[in-house]
């Protein structure tokens, strides 16, 4: 039996209210599927009466549960390939020319599980002009069930099986039971932080590469207009910000400029609108 009409609108209005998120008239399935898990965890006949029960009680830490079910992105390791290929060949090498600290600053938005700041990482120890370099690596989620998920660092066969090459795998992971761990020390490079997009951010200094890839397609005009704006206040003035290949800034945001990288593309903000990093 799929989910009432007034569940779906009770779970809608508080996934919009507390993440901007919009799940559209269509994703009933996908609102049913992510919470037929929690609904028999409280012992519930089905998602209807698990949503009623939610809608009667308000207990915050259920309401949170829910907002973090249906705000649960999936993800692989080196997603889509391409973007890591331009990081690798194009983005870091730039960087490297201009960064006499020695150290480059990444923010992996919206990390989920852990798949994509881990990415980023082999990635900068496979490019030689960074060798020696420290990358400063900021991974944040709306979701405390996926940092925790990440920082433990621990994926299935079936995960591993995702986008991650053999070699890689051979590098930077060892046996842990049935599952992978990875490399202590790859995973101690990474702050792991729980952060809400769509409130103001808080203090973070600057970043030479964002990775906010896949997530602004969910929410509407006003909230990635507005989260783009405040992305470009925690760039370096020659920062680079991937998004994912259905996303772009045309229309939302014209402060930012998309230009080649390898056979994909970054966004640059434009020179007219950079200001020097205090």
């Amino acid at each position: 039996m799929s989910i009432s009409t007034t569940s779906f609108t009770f779970v809608r209005e508080l996934v919009r209210a507390e993440s901007a998120i919009v799940l559209e008239p269509g994703k009933e399935y996908l609102v049913e599927a992510r919470l037929v898990p929690l609904a028999r965890r409280g012992g519930h006949a089905g998602v209807d009466a698990y949503v009623a029960d939610l809608a009667a009680r308000r207990n915050p830490a259920d309401l949170k549960l829910v907002v973090e079910a249906l705000t649960t992105n999936e993800t692989s390791w080196f997603r889509d390939g391409d973007p890591f290929t331009a990081l690798r060949e194009s983005v870091f090498p730039a960087l490297a020319r201009n960064r006499p600290s020695r150290t480059i600053r990444v923010w992996a938005a919206a990390c989920s599980s852990g798949q994509e700041p881990y990415s980023i990482l082999m990635t900068a120890q496979d490019t030689p002009e960074l060798a020696g370099w420290k990358i400063d690596m900021l991974a944040t989620d709306l979701s405390q069930e996926m940092l925790d998920r990440a920082r433990a660092g621990q994926y299935s066969q079936l995960e591993v099986n995702r986008g991650l090459p053999a070699t890689t795998l051979v590098r930077h992971f060892r046996r842990d039971g049935l599952n992978w761990k990875i490399d202590p020390a790859l995973a101690a490079q990474v702050q792991f932080r729980q952060l809400n997009l769509v409130r103001p951010f808080p203090p973070m200094g600057r970043f030479d590469v964002v990775f906010l890839r896949n997530v602004l397609i969910y929410f509407d005009l006003a909230t990635k207009r507005d989260i783009l704006h405040r992305v470009r206040q925690v760039m370096a003035p020659d920062g680079h910000l991937f998004l994912g290949a259905a996303e772009m800034t045309m229309g939302v945001d014209d402060a930012w400029e998309r230009v080649p990288a390898g056979r994909s593309s970054v966004y640059r903000i434009r020179e007219e609108q950079r200001t020097c990093v205090p």
